[in-house]
């Protein structure tokens, strides 16, 4: 696949805007050079995505750090939170407006394809988050994963966010980052009671999670500020920052103070909320159960899939893979001996094989990380075999902090910074070792790190700034199943069969989501269904499901996202091996994808049309 790159300098920006501008107004249009045009109007549009990226990191500035971009005229964000609050929620929205009317009205004539494909993807994320804006309670994601009716719950809140965040991607290397830390810190009881704010708004329409899940964060919100009166949130990160670099810490003793001051009470504050809505919290768990709850369950759905499908649709495909999948599964159960029972029965007793399982406590802990760095390490030396187009990423393997460990998945990862200053991540739950067997951690590492969500965050921050931002939850998992299935094919799973089940057996608890999902939301279905469905159904592992289960409750839509990505993926592999027969190269169409970087799932139709349009032969 041809890149086509402009690389501008901000002052050859601002004169190709002011260029296209200037041309569409004057009489002069008509007889300038066609040449002319397109090259005003591509530098136009490069500007136009620049700023636009910049007006969003305005409203999340904690994504720049994130990013590395929050230096030289954009420094002043290093010392910025988000507007939790109801009004700076309502200025966000109306930045996505002003900007989503300025890339409508963009000429496109003369644009080349990736840019064409970058106004297209601003295009759909911000008619879809204004949608969200709209409702009015949840938090609304731009460009991001989670669809949260709750704004601060077991999983969602920056209770958790902000901790994690200061002490993996705030970095201290002068007294200027020092003095951010600190601005920072004396912002948070503002955004913690911005927050505030909205869960009880949202009480005040009879929007209360459910009981259930306000147990968890109840418990781990008394753990956090347990934490902030011993100065264990962001004073002991400070302080051993200032350390490394040499630095006077001064600066800790003032974090120490806000910390176990300003910052415990305002999370008292939502402590106190959290009791309040658990007086009067039902364990209905579905978002339907809630007033408009179809409603914000439609648009979950729609944010979550990039599609039009309905529940019912996705409920019918979620049972109509898990089928298929089980229908592959089935015959290498038989093989290795386990021939009696359904295929979730049969997992469930694999799943109990002492073989499988790692030692318990810290030594098991440490088995699972050597594991993990030796998969990682062969995986990376078959990418050749896989793209034409390598990357080299910059990532590391972490624990999930134990305070979250109980609300958290089994796993998660992401790029690093676009700058390259933060690494990529693989956080893993070692809450206990239960959690993960040797037939299917291989295949969690491959999810996780590389082809999956680290290796794919290489190619998106490659892209322009807005384009690093928004993602899309089906191309995010489906792009990291689809990196599964890469390393099965590389022979990731050649001569170790079992591991083969546990990676179709993650395909499998995938179409699982998409079923219980719906069923949650839409359906009527109990807590102990949906965990149920996963243990029978699936044999997956009680301990791993009933986390899983909770998350669901409380991003209703997201999990739907991950299979229903893959398959889309493997749809278009399909089209391009009809379509092209013998010049269809595998290399060139996951060049085709990943360069395309993350978009919704009709731009990623039209995406490969152009990669076949363009194949030679």
């Amino acid at each position: 696949m041809t890149q086509t790159s402009i690389a501008l300098t901000r002052r050859q920006a601002l004169a190709g805007l002011g260029a296209t501008s200037a041309l569409a107004l004057s009489g002069c249009a008509a007889s300038a050079r066609p040449e002319a045009i397109s090259q005003a109007r591509a530098i136009g549009a490069q500007r136009l995505l620049e700023v636009v990226g910049y007006n969003l990191l305005e409203h999340e500035p904690e994504r720049a750090t994130a990013l590395g971009v929050d230096t030289g005229r954009h420094a002043y964000l290093r010392a910025r939170l988000e507007d939790q609050s109801p009004a700076g929620q309502d200025a966000y929205a109306a930045t996505l407006r002003q900007d989503l009317e300025r890339v409508r009205a963009f000429p496109r004539e003369g644009l080349d394809s990736e840019t064409l494909t970058s106004l297209d993807v601003v295009e759909s994320a911000y008619d879809l988050a204004i949608d969200g804006f709209a409702l009015p309670y949840g938090d609304t994601p731009v460009g991001n994963w989670r669809t949260a009716p709750y704004v601060v719950i077991q999983n969602v809140g920056e209770y958790l966010a902000l901790p994690r965040f200061m002490q993996s991607n705030h970095k201290i290397e002068n007294g200027d980052d020092a003095d951010a830390y600190i601005e920072r810190m004396e912002a948070m009881p503002a955004t913690f009671d911005g927050e505030l704010a909205r869960i009880r708004q949202a009480r005040g329409m009879g929007v209360v999670p459910p009981a259930f899940l306000l147990d968890k964060a109840i418990g781990q919100m008394e753990q956090t500020i347990a934490s902030a009166g011993k100065g264990e949130l962001f004073a002991a990160d400070l302080r051993g920052k200032l350390q490394a670099m040499g630095m006077p810490e001064s600066h800790a003793n003032r974090a120490a103070i806000l910390e176990a001051g300003p910052i415990a009470e305002a999370l008292t504050r939502q402590l106190e909320e959290l009791r309040a809505e658990r007086a009067v919290a039902s364990d209905a768990p579905g978002i339907s159960a809630r007033p408009r709850g179809d409603e914000f369950y439609g648009w979950a759905l729609r944010s979550s899939t990039t599609t039009r499908l309905t529940p019912d649709e996705v409920h019918r495909q979620g049972l109509e893979e898990l089928d298929a999948l089980h229908a592959r599964m089935d015959p290498i159960l038989r093989g290795i001996g386990y021939t009696s029972g359904s295929v979730g029965e049969r997992m469930q007793a694999l799943s109990q094989d002492p073989r499988y399982k790692f030692a318990e406590g810290d030594p098991g802990r440490a088995e699972i990380m050597d594991f993990i760095a030796e998969r990682v390490e062969w995986i990376k030396a078959q990418m050749p075999r896989a793209f034409n187009t390598l990357v080299d990423p910059n990532m590391e393997v972490r624990r999930i902090p134990p305070a979250e460990e109980v609300g958290a998945p089994g796993a998660y990862g992401g790029a690093g910074s676009k700058d390259g200053s933060i690494p990529g991540r693989f956080w893993i739950n070692l809450r206990t070792t239960d959690l993960h067997r040797k037939y299917d951690l291989a295949d969690l590492t491959y999810h996780e790190t590389i082809p999956g969500h680290v290796w794919e965050g290489e190619y998106s921050n490659r892209l322009p700034l807005i384009r690093s931002i928004l993602a899309f939850n089906p191309f995010s998992e489906g792009w990291a199943l689809y990196g599964e299935q890469i390393a099965d094919e590389l022979g990731a799973y050649d001569g170790f069969e079992v591991g083969r089940l546990g990676y179709l057996q993650s395909l499998a608890f995938r179409a699982c989501r998409m079923v219980v999902d719906t069923g949650l939301h839409a359906k009527g279905w109990s807590r102990a269904k949906a965990v149920d469905f996963f243990a029978t159904r699936n044999g997956s592992k009680p301990a791993e499901v009933e986390s899983e289960v909770d998350r669901y409750c409380s991003w209703p839509g997201q999990a739907t996202g991950y299979k229903l990505g893959h398959s889309r993926i493997v749809d278009q592999r399909a089209r391009a091996q009809s379509e092209l027969g013998e010049a269809y190269d595998f290399k060139a169409f996951n060049d085709a994808v990943v360069l395309g970087g993350n978009v919704p799932m009709d731009v990623l139709e039209k995406n490969v049309a152009r990669y076949i349009a363009a194949a030679p032969g």
